[in-house]
């Protein structure tokens, strides 16, 4: 029999696979007869009261189990590859890609670049829709993915052509109808550059895009992240504040139509547009539920609001005690240039209502991608250090979770959460983006 199926990596204690005996290094082959080609196969396939799985031993031998279970009850089996399935490369050239932008020499991991519409559903990743077959489509539609996140840029075929570097990236916005039709939502993005898809070209792309509400339910505008590393790349210009205002007179006049005629605002401005424009981010209900926030959109916003709830509710009980465990407390902060301000707001007021309390925020440049990168989730190990050897850390120095790589004590340029530690001599506690998060870890 030819050798076909996906190996198990593991067996989740008490499950249905741990009954029927199978283990680490079985091999599963077929789902009710048909062969498996990814996870959402396997999902779909699985979702029944009645099935029966082809399994093969590591000695050669095959299974049949049948299995009665609850219909959406999960068999309990993780395979060696999340995916089930290799994961599906970007083939286009974009003239904004920050992994072209990034120096040589870091962990190659790195400079993959994912285009794979599964990676969209299970992870939230944005797909340009170049490399989506006719057979990922029917899939899509057929197991109902969605939200799908696509990468739009602009709605004009020709100069998405030229963004993209890729003479099929115009036509592959055919594939958006196909999804509104089907009634598969989506989000959007746009990656503005200045002089390329800006201006009359972010209105038209806005315009195009009211047209598959309500099922592409929001479109993020971001700023191009332009770093250091640009040599012989297309050449992009910073935005400035005069810009940042004109986008965001741009958004809100649109904002204000959809909602009057639609009921959400659906176009949505990321944070560093309102602080490069000196601008206050707006209230919470003009986000439509934070559709956006893994891209910057109401970011800020949301943890402001988290911070202020948790401050109210813990504030009689603050009042109270006036100490923290009955002794003063110094500790640190560092973030992005990006979130600084509104970091430092929330450490003072802290330290207003805990006078026992001393705080130092700490802003740090970017100088491994160069000073225009202000997001925190791209600094290094290495300006962290630099930048703060020597400074008043306290007893402890909290940093944002997302400087790290996902499930691993390990920054950007591969140095240790433990290096940093030796190199300052300060514990360092790592906080999750919340206003709950950050009060706790100050506080408790």
């Amino acid at each position: 029999m030819k050798q076909n199926g996906h190996l198990i990596q593991s067996i989740l204690p008490g499950s249905i696979a741990e009954e029927l005996q199978l283990e680490k290094g079985d091999v599963l082959v077929k789902i009710n007869g048909e062969e498996l080609e990814d996870i959402f196969d396997y999902q779909f396939l699985t979702q029944t009261e009645e099935l029966e799985i082809l399994i093969r031993k590591e000695n050669g031998e095959e299974w049949i189990l049948e299995i009665e279970k609850e219909e959406d009850e999960d068999l309990g089996i993780q395979f060696e590859n999340g995916l089930m399935d290799d994961y599906k490369s970007c083939h286009n050239k974009c003239i904004f890609c920050f992994i072209d932008q990034m120096p040589k020499g870091m962990r190659e991991t790195l400079y993959f670049k994912d285009d794979d519409s599964r990676l969209s559903f299970l992870q939230g990743n944005y797909v340009t829709l170049t490399n989506m077959s006719e057979s990922d489509i029917g899939r899509i539609i057929k197991y109902r993915l969605s939200p799908i996140n696509i990468s739009f840029h602009t709605t004009n075929p020709e100069l998405r052509c030229q963004m993209l570097n890729n003479r099929f990236a115009g036509e592959a916005l055919n594939k958006v109808t196909r999804f509104y039709e089907a009634g598969i939502h989506m989000n959007g993005q746009i990656v503005l550059c200045k002089g390329v898809n800006d201006g009359l070209e972010l209105e038209r792309s806005i315009r195009d895009l009211t047209a598959y509400l309500p099922y592409l339910e929001s479109v993020s505008i971001v700023p191009v992240g332009i770093s250091k590393y640009r040599d012989g790349l297309y050449k992009m210009e910073p935005f400035e504040k005069e810009d940042a205002l004109q986008v965001l007179e741009m958004v809100h006049k649109w904002q204000e139509r959809l909602f009057e005629e639609q009921g959400i605002h659906f176009i949505h401005a990321s944070d560093e547009w309102y602080l490069l424009a000196g601008r206050e981010l707006p209230d919470a209900t003009r986000y439509d539920g934070y559709l956006q926030l893994e891209n910057g959109v109401g970011m800020l916003r949301l943890l402001r609001d988290e911070f202020e709830e948790e401050l109210s509710f813990r504030k009689e009980s603050i009042r109270k005690n006036g100490k923290v465990d009955g002794k003063k407390i110094e500790i640190s902060m560092a973030t992005g240039r990006l979130a600084y301000e509104t970091i430092k707001q929330m450490a003072d007021q802290l330290m207003c209502l805990v006078p026992d309390i001393m705080i130092q925020v700490y802003p740090i440049r970017n100088n491994f991608f160069g000073e225009n990168i202000t997001v925190s989730g791209l600094l290094t190990g290495g300006d962290l250090a630099a930048q703060l050897k020597g400074k008043k850390l306290g007893s402890r120095l909290l940093l944002p979770a997302n400087v790290l790589r996902s499930g691993e004590d390990i920054f950007l340029d591969d140095m240790t959460l433990e290096g940093l530690e030796k190199a300052l001599q300060v514990k360092i506690d790592i906080v999750k983006s919340s206003g709950q998060e950050f009060i706790a870890a100050v506080l408790d």
